[in-house]
């Protein structure tokens, strides 16, 4: 049904309550100084569950996808480390060359073949290691990595779901409502004639 800007502006709100939500879990998350958490992450992941579907099975793929993304970081930095006295500044990219050859050939392997999530997955974990905190351990970044995917996995289910549920109820009242004024408009029944007056005996 298509829904009136009254009823559609709801679906903004609760995705932005929703937002609202994980932004507190991240402040929460760090008073009990739970190290493994980074909020756009999150919003990124929550986002990529729209582009794998919006389905339980899409999010899976998305979840792996970030994994494979961090092992194949993994491979490129330790590679790439370990070339650069011989390579020089050719390192990482012919490291890069010979390693998206085997992530790109997931496709044909079920559950990984959400390749957008290995990218995504990738840039997340270089992100992190190489910029935003270098100090953490390659363990630990993809353990963040992968925490924060799977709650704005979470956020995605909830945000369909909840969406679902809400059109399900407008368009119950809509025909509730319709069927009421359906009944209310409708002509009255005629009453049966009355019977023809007996007639009288000669």
């Amino acid at each position: 049904m298509k829904l009136t800007f009254k009823q559609f502006i709801m679906i903004p709100v609760g995705i932005a309550v929703l937002a609202f939500i994980l932004m507190l879990l991240e402040l929460v998350l760090k008073t009990v100084e739970f190290p493994y958490f980074m909020t756009w992450i999150s919003f990124q992941a929550w986002a990529m569950y729209f582009m794998a579907g919006c389905t339980p099975q899409g999010g899976v793929k998305v979840v792996l996808g970030y994994l494979g993304g961090c092992l194949a970081s993994m491979a490129i930095i330790a590679l790439g480390v370990a070339l650069l006295p011989s390579l020089g500044s050719m390192a990482f990219p012919l490291v890069v060359l010979v390693l998206v050859v085997p992530v790109i050939s997931f496709e044909r392997v079920p559950w990984f073949d959400f390749i957008p999530a290995w990218f995504v997955g990738a840039g997340v974990y270089f992100a992190i290691k190489g910029w935003g905190a270098p100090e953490m351990s390659y363990s630990a970044v993809a353990i963040t990595t992968l925490v924060s995917c799977l709650v704005g996995q979470i956020f995605g289910v909830v945000t369909v779901v909840g969406r679902a549920k809400y059109e399900a109820m407008l368009a119950a009242k809509a025909a509730t409502g319709g069927e009421a004024i359906a009944e209310a408009t409708a002509p009255a029944a005629e009453a049966p004639a009355d019977e023809a007056p007996a007639e009288d005996d000669a």
